[in-house]
């Protein structure tokens, strides 16, 4: 592992040593000193003069220094700080990070004298031992290293609170630097809360001394990069075990200490205002972070089990989701036909399908498809994962006694013209959708059934009337998410003949289709990303007067599949021909009998 970080030294120190930040946040030059460093933040308008007062009586008081002070009282960060100190010193500053040192190069100076003099040795290049310090112009201490480690010694500037900080891990005899959080700072993820959200003191001092922040924000990082849906944080007895679901499987990724395991839970917990003390009864919070650029929301889930607390972060990255009907894969008639039942002035719309098939996306792109100003669009979820504008979202909240039916019913009173029920879960919630859509409004909501046909015994079941199903139903919309063949491990393979019978294919039984073989860009799935596969039963008068019938299942499914309309396995088969995704793919996904 020293290995893997001293190789990337020589880059590091290229751009360390030069390292100047020639103007300010608020664009003030900062490369030539012009007076007392307070007089200059205030020139800057990055202290007020109140602040000023206050923090050079805090300096008198803690013989500090003023940068020191400052971050103390929280009036200015780091980053602010440094480009002013920098040019006042003369030399760069740095925000210390567990990347920046070298394990083997911290020992040069031992502890003693390092705790001491106040340095701490970051890493060596040939014979210059790069050492952070609060007073680079203190030559005594410069001569005291050089003697010690007969190197010459470059100084850079760190406040002193972050060396002893990093002091405290660094001389640690397990210390090593993990090199998948190597070149994380912690500032690359960014916690979006108001400051009366959170004491970031006890934050700090929670993992102080510790990687624990640069591994969540590593975790948090790399999950939104490759486009997971959901982390898993297990505990186990010796270690703990981080898995992403990506593509819908579940993929270990990591394997963290057991020791600092409590303190990773607990860091989550407090981005998600979670109460931290409680370890014995789940907990759910949610929290915004700025990475790479672009806000994502993420869900926090706490489950105690006996080795400790398992969290899932469900991470809502919106920018990776479309929600456009035309870019969900529905095939061009298909498309059609669910266009034409959006148009209804009023009616039951259901999307159907397992947990995690992409049903909200749909409902999402939808309403993106049909709202205006010139409707009052409101819906009502659990939770409401995404905001969009022109759309008035109701969460619901049971301990507040907010369920789906109470604010169905409390929806109607406000005139809507489109109403969205994220889940009929009940006979309640059922009566009132179907209510309203007879009473003049389209209602679009989801269920969890295995096909089209049978959302409609679904909903009897449930207790509802079949004629007033058969009145208030438009359609239904059944799909499930596919993944896509990898295109870095494609091959060709001819299924035998027996296999393609068994999936009812219609087509060439002696032509090629295509798999992946596994690699590292799929983490050997031989999968990378998913696509949509779609059934749409439109409500025809034919079909109407099944329901008011109360016919069967089965003779719902005869007449679905006797109007020529395509099945999921039907959709399925298309992407396998079109070389998309991979027969074993669809008949685990599609293949009912």
């Amino acid at each position: 592992m020293t290995t893997t970080i001293q190789s990337s030294i020589d880059q590091k120190a290229d751009t360390l040593l030069p390292l100047t930040v020639p103007l300010s946040d608020s664009g003030e030059d900062t490369t030539a000193p012009r007076g007392p460093l307070g007089q200059r933040l205030l020139g800057a308008d990055l202290i007020d003069s109140e602040e000023l007062e206050v923090a050079l009586s805090h300096q008198a008081e803690k013989g500090q220094k003023l940068g020191e002070a400052l971050l103390d009282l929280g009036f200015a960060s780091e980053d602010q700080l440094l480009p002013f100190i920098e040019s006042q010193l003369g030399v760069p500053g740095v925000r210390l990070r567990e990347g920046l040192l070298d394990p083997i190069a911290v020992r040069l100076i031992p502890r003693p004298l390092a705790e001491s003099l106040n340095v701490l040795s970051l890493f060596r290049i040939r014979n210059k031992l790069i050492v952070a310090t609060d007073d680079p112009e203190d030559l005594d201490k410069i001569d005291q290293v050089e003697r010690v480690t007969g190197l010459d010694v470059r100084t850079v500037f760190a406040f002193q609170a972050a060396i002893s900080r990093m002091q405290q891990r660094a001389y640690e005899e397990d210390f090593r630097v993990d090199a998948v959080t190597a070149d994380l700072d912690d500032a690359d993820v960014e916690l979006q809360l108001e400051d009366s959200d959170l004491d970031v003191a006890s934050v700090h001092d929670l993992v102080d001394g510790s990687p624990v922040i640069n591994l969540v924000n590593y975790l948090i990082l790399q999950a939104i990069r490759k486009a997971a849906s959901d982390i898993h944080i297990e505990p186990s007895r010796k270690y703990g075990t981080v898995r992403f679901r990506i593509d819908g499987q579940l993929i270990e990724m990591l394997r963290p200490r057991r020791d600092i395991f409590p303190a990773i839970v607990s860091r989550i917990k407090v981005m998600a205002k979670l109460d931290i003390a409680e370890q014995r009864v789940p907990q759910d919070g949610r929290c915004q972070v700025v990475a790479d650029s672009k806000e994502v929301d993420l869900r926090v889930s706490t489950l105690p089990t006996v080795l400790g607390e398992k969290i899932v972060i469900r991470v809502l990255d919106k920018q990776r989701l479309t929600f456009d009907l035309n870019k969900l894969g529905i095939e061009n008639e298909t498309l059609t036909i669910v266009k034409t039942l959006l148009k209804k002035p009023h009616g039951l719309l259901l999307v159907t399908g397992p947990t995690g098939s992409g049903k909200t996306t749909t409902l999402y792109s939808a309403l993106e498809l049909i709202k205006s100003v010139h409707r009052n669009i409101v819906t009502v979820e659990d939770p409401v994962e995404y905001r969009m504008d022109l759309i008035n979202q109701v969460q619901v909240d049971s301990s507040r006694g907010v369920n789906f039916a109470a604010a169905l019913r409390s929806i109607l009173r406000q005139d809507p013209d489109v109403i969205m029920v994220g889940e009929i879960r009940d006979a309640e919630t059922a009566q009132v959708a179907v209510q309203a859509a007879l009473t003049g409004h389209l209602v679009l909501s989801t269920l969890h059934t295995n096909d089209s046909p049978s959302a409609i015994t679904r909903m009897m079941d449930m207790g509802l009337e079949s004629y007033k199903l058969a009145a208030a139903l438009v359609g239904v919309v059944a799909q499930r998410l596919v993944r896509t063949i990898c295109p870095h491990c494609k091959t060709s393979y001819y299924p035998s003949a027996e296999y393609l019978k068994l999936m009812h294919y219609q087509g060439d039984m002696r032509r090629s289709f295509s798999k992946g073989e596994g690699c590292k860009e799929c983490f050997d799935s031989g999968f990378q990303g998913r696509t949509g596969i779609y059934e749409v039963l439109p409500a025809t008068t034919d079909l109407r007067r099944l329901i008011a019938e109360e016919a069967g299942l089965e003779n719902v499914r005869k007449w679905f599949r006797g109007q020529g309309y395509s099945t999921l396995l039907d959709c399925g088969i298309k992407l396998a021909e079109d070389e998309r995704t991979s027969l074993e793919e669809v008949a685990q996904i599609a293949l009912m009998d």
